[in-house]
């Protein structure tokens, strides 16, 4: 099993986000959310009636917000409630979002190695302080790179970096350029991901008023091509579209998730899926604490159905590199996946955006630019063939 914890604190919302969170650092809510995710735990070890192996937590995940506003006496108390509940795996990677204004303190950087935080994501997004404050961001370059410094020098042998492609007036040498720097830092892992502007955020209202324009199709191909090509030629694994790798140091929680594990969310926002049961915390402090009160977390689950795996296992596979294994489609739909979409599967090959090899259909490096587009004609295409057999 993996865990996720969600830490919706941060200190202010950036432009581009629309993941669940709370700007403002209030200490007093901060200890009252950790005392509500510690009973949600105690609740769940109560629950949970499973054999001693499918209670092994193999993987760790803070997200947020921003995990490493908590203290160190707070992550303590929420890491002793887990190791209470579950059995935490001899190899178990713990991973812990920090921001680098947030992971500034040497101090604080051991302490968390200490707790058993043994990976390490910060975000640094950008290495041009005007595309920082463009996005919303707190720190400067500057900061980015110290706070790398610092995490190694406080221990950590497993940092991955985060950094967003795509901005505004952004070009494509100005993205190697910045890969070439963060190169030199030597992460064992970098998610690189495309910008995407979401609905009513900050910088979706810019670009759709004209206050910002972003690079055109053309500039940002070029920006995932070389800039994947540049990651490679330097020793760095791609094993999902947005996501490079050091030999042996892949996300193993999201390679979790990927794989279609069972993981187990806690925190306001998160969600867990246990076998076919999936479930969504409230996405508000309130609400949420009033269900960890009266026990009722996760009751609202519901049951995933055939055609909802089946999707599920086409969407999330195909954005690894590994691809889909055409038998796990066969074992969960009982259908031919390269009979059923024939055609789609002819015209993209022809224009080598995927590729049929081995009992697996992959991306190819070009139809991960616009593998969302095909995804949603895979997954049409199933829910048309899932229709007409009921």
């Amino acid at each position: 099993m993996r865990l996720y914890i969600h830490i919706p604190f941060c200190r202010s919302k950036c432009g581009y986000c629309s993941f669940y969170s709370l700007p403002g650092v209030d200490a007093s809510a901060m200890d009252a959310y950790v005392d509500l995710l510690v009973r949600e735990i105690a609740l769940w070890d109560r629950r949970l009636q499973l054999t001693p192996t499918k209670r092994s937590v193999t993987s760790i995940y803070f997200g947020g917000g921003t995990p490493s506003l908590l203290s160190l006496d707070q992550l303590q108390r929420i890491a002793d409630a887990l190791r209470g509940a579950f059995h935490w795996t001899p190899e178990l990677e713990w991973s812990l979002e920090a921001n680098p204004d947030s992971a500034a303190d040497l101090d604080y950087l051991r302490g968390l190695l200490g707790l058993g935080v043994n990976r390490l994501s910060l975000g640094l997004q950008s290495l041009d302080n005007r595309k920082l404050d463009l996005l919303g961001r707190r720190h400067q370059s500057a900061q980015g790179l110290k706070a790398v410094d610092l995490a190694r020098c406080a221990g950590f042998g497993n940092i991955s970096l985060d950094l967003i492609w795509g901005l505004p007036g952004q070009r494509a040498l100005e993205w190697l350029r910045e890969l070439e720097t963060v190169l030199k830092l030597q992460p064992e892992h970098l998610s690189c991901y495309g910008l995407t502007l979401e609905h009513d955020t900050p910088l979706a209202q810019a670009e759709s008023s004209g206050n910002i324009v972003l690079p055109t199709e053309t500039e940002q191909a070029k920006m995932f091509l070389q800039g994947t090509e540049l990651l490679e030629s330097k020793g760095y694994l791609q094993y999902e579209i947005s996501n490079y790798s050091r030999m042996g140091f892949t996300c193993r929680h999201n390679e979790g998730y990927w794989k279609s594990e069972s993981y187990l969310g806690l925190g306001a926002g998160a969600v867990s899926t246990l076998g076919d049961r999936r479930w969504e915390n409230p996405k508000d402090l309130d609400e949420y604490a009033g269900l960890v009160r009266a026990e009722r977390i996760g009751t609202n689950a519901v049951i995933l159905t055939r055609t909802d795996r089946i999707k599920e296992l086409v969407m999330l596979s195909l954005r690894t590199t590994r691809g889909l294994n055409l038998k796990d489609y066969s074992t969960i739909s009982g259908r031919d996946f390269l009979q059923q979409h024939r055609r789609l599967i002819q015209v993209l090959r022809q224009n080598e955006l995927i590729r049929v090899h081995s009992g697996f259909v992959r991306f190819t490096k070009s139809g991960m630019l616009v593998s969302n587009s095909i995804l949603e004609r895979f997954i049409d295409a199933t829910s048309d063939v899932s229709s007409a057999d009921t």
